[in-house]
């Protein structure tokens, strides 16, 4: 059985830097019954501007995209943490 909707959601708050993180992640399906094989999940980072800012237009410089490098450095990031 194909679960409609499903929708996970964690908050969290940094103590140091107050930096706020919103995790959510969800399925949903489709009319025609199938599950959507897109990314439905979002990271939300609140960040100082001008720091994102920096970021974004070096991501630019480099011809990639600031999403792009976030997820490449989740996956390394996870797989150096991993349990072998």
């Amino acid at each position: 059985m194909i679960e409609k909707y499903k929708l996970y959601a964690m908050y969290i708050q940094g103590p140091a830097d107050g930096a706020k993180i919103l995790l959510s992640t969800g399925r949903a399906e489709a009319k025609d019954g199938k599950v959507s094989t897109k990314k439905n999940s979002q990271l939300v980072l609140r960040l100082d501007k001008d720091e994102r800012d920096a970021f974004v237009q070096l991501c630019k410089e480099l011809d990639t995209s600031a999403a792009r490098e976030i997820r490449r450095f989740i996956r390394a990031f996870m797989k150096e943490h991993s349990e072998d």
